[in-house]
């Protein structure tokens, strides 16, 4: 038996007991006639005393052990002298009898502590060893703590689990394919899914009225924090409801796991209009933990003399409370922010609301005092208030001035990673148009259907229909989103043709689902949470990557292994394929 306990399990009531453990050494500490080692395993860190009065050789052993080295121990539990109340055993200690190396360790390429001096690249490389910090662990079990209760809720609610094919067609909307080469059928390909979309429609058609699952999905797309080449997701679908059914049950859900996961309770979440989001954030996924609402100033700065505000579609700005604090130097950062190249803004004027009540802008020169007072009266700005405003084409200004007020949000530490501020995001637009393809794309997804009332102007305004889709935000990111999926042939066919798909093209990618429609579709709806941002936001933390065991790098590297990789020739020539070189 290589251990009797483990490493974070034993308490004063254990005094007395012959143990055995077996664990890393984390550290080790030789004080003269003592040597303490400290041995941790994923439960968490007992300290082994070695005295070299009682037993010389064995003391020397100890000495000898390197960081990780993987060792067994054997011993009576006895009470600490020096007690450690920040560690759950602080109280106790092994008096080591016995020591055997179970297996030496090179010296580490970095500390494994909560704090190492690991940089992230060399981290991902070695990443079996920074999966054994406390942090990486404990990140770790939340994930599957929230695994767990998830589908205690989901069984709860009659849902019943099933698995899709990860082996399926490549369709041309979305995110690009990850593509699979297939030996039995030379010239033709796999495609690993982008989402399990289709199949969860037809078990809808199959009678299957509650369906989930826990699913690995693939997109081959440029990544960032939030964002992995391969990702899970929380996949979910309803027959015979509509979308306030659909928000209910999985409100329920998020409260559900906040409540037993974080012991928070969550009141219902707020819904908000997709315009509305757009209008007062610029974004279709807005951090609600702060204020600094958007203010369209249109009305109250055009026709001053002032080219900026008045060759532009929209003016635009928000009120920082507190702002005026903010240096010259500080403001000036703003300004060079919003002009990156990323951003993409021209220049950022800004008006302070000074404690004696005046007011002193960047544009001076054309607004005297009094129309700064109309500025303040349309903020609803305060003495020591800073107001910020940007110019230009209404879609690109307002994307520029939510990140500059996330940006001013993290600066003032309004960014809270312990508070939780959901809401719905719903009725999205159906369609965008792409100037590029010069045709339609869908918002979601193909399969998403119209708001009824809506549904007159596919035929006349198909850009301005409503979709019946709906997202789920928390904290400015979007968790999870979803819609009423189209159940009728005909609505789906002309869904088809406003995006551009031949009759023959729509077939031969769609032309299975097509088919199930005919034998009886219900009406059915469905969403998909994104379940390693879902742990992230839990964890308090934007990058999901710590969240997931052996993720891949920006470049969709995976370090420890080195994939993707090159093929051997014998592969290739055996799946028929052929590498061209220019």
């Amino acid at each position: 038996m290589h251990r009797t306990h483990t490493c974070g399990e034993l308490r004063a009531g254990n005094i007395g007991q012959e143990v055995t453990l077996s664990g890393w050494v984390q550290r080790g500490r030789d004080l003269g006639g003592m040597t303490f080692i400290d041995l941790r395993d994923r439960y968490g860190i007992t300290q082994i005393a070695f005295n070299m009065e009682v037993n010389e050789s064995l003391c020397l052993k100890a000495r000898e052990l390197g960081r990780e080295f993987v060792i067994k121990v054997k011993g009576k539990v006895a009470e600490r002298e020096s007690k450690n109340k920040n560690m759950p055993t602080g109280d106790i200690e092994i008096i080591a009898s016995t020591l055997e190396i179970l297996n030496a360790a090179k010296t580490p390429p970095f500390t494994i502590e909560d704090k190492t001096d690991g940089g992230e690249e060399i981290r991902m490389k070695y990443r079996y060893l920074d999966l054994r910090r406390n942090k990486m662990r404990s990140n770790m079990e939340l994930r599957h703590r929230l695994s767990i209760e998830t589908r205690k809720f989901m069984d709860e609610q009659g849902f019943l689990e099933v698995e899709t094919p990860y082996l399926i067609k490549s369709t041309p909307e979305g995110a690009r394919d990850f593509v699979v080469p297939s030996r039995m059928n030379e010239g033709q390909f796999y495609a690993l899914p982008q989402s399990p979309q289709t199949f969860k429609q037809l078990l809808m058609v199959s009678g299957f009225d509650k369906y989930y699952q826990i699913v690995r999905c693939f997109r081959d797309e440029d990544l960032r924090a939030d964002r992995q080449p391969e990702f899970t997701q929380l996949d979910c679908e309803m027959a015979f409801v509509e979308q306030e059914d659909i928000l209910n049950v999985f409100e329920a859900l998020t409260r559900h796991l906040f409540r037993t996961v974080k012991g928070i309770e969550l009141e219902q979440f707020p819904r908000m209009e997709y315009a509305d989001a757009m209008r007062l954030y610029g974004s279709d996924k807005p951090d609600i933990r702060f204020g600094m609402q958007f203010v369209e100033l249109n009305e109250v700065v055009k026709g001053q003399g002032f080219g900026v505000f008045d060759n532009a579609e929209l003016v635009v700005g928000i009120n920082v409370k507190g702002g005026n604090e903010f240096t010259r130097k500080q403001i000036d950062a703003l300004t060079d922010f919003v002009k990156r190249p990323q951003i993409g803004a021209t220049g950022l004027i800004y008006c302070r609301h000074n404690e004696d009540g005046t007011f002193k802008s960047s544009v001076d020169k054309f607004f005297a005092e009094d129309k700064l007072a109309d500025w303040s009266s349309a903020f609803g700005s305060e003495s020591g208030d800073l107001m910020l405003v940007l110019a230009g084409q209404t879609d690109k200004v307002r994307k520029q001035l939510n990140e500059l007020r996330l940006h001013v949000a993290d600066l003032q530490g309004l960014m809270n990673p312990n508070e939780f501020a959901p809401l719905w995001v719903v009725n999205f637009p159906l369609l965008e148009w792409d100037e590029e393809t010069n045709r339609f794309h869908a918002m979601h997804h193909p399969f998403t259907s119209a708001k009824p009332e809506d549904l007159h102007l596919m035929e006349t305004d198909p850009g301005k229909v409503r979709a019946n889709a709906y997202d789920m935000v928390i904290n400015g990111t979007e968790l999870g989103g979803g819609s009423i999926r189209i159940h009728d042939k005909q609505q789906q066919k002309r869904m088809f043709d406003l995006l551009g798909f031949t009759e023959e093209e729509a077939k031969n990618q769609f032309g299975f689902l097509m088919d199930a429609f005919e034998f009886g579709a219900p009406p059915h709806g469905g969403i998909a949470f994104g379940f390693d941002r879902l742990s992230a936001i839990f964890g308090g933390q934007k990058d999901i990557r710590d969240f997931i065991a052996f993720p891949k790098n920006n470049a969709g590297r995976d370090m420890m292994i080195d994939s993707p990789s090159v093929i051997d020739k014998a592969q290739l020539d055996e799946l028929g394929i052929r590498i061209i070189h220019d």
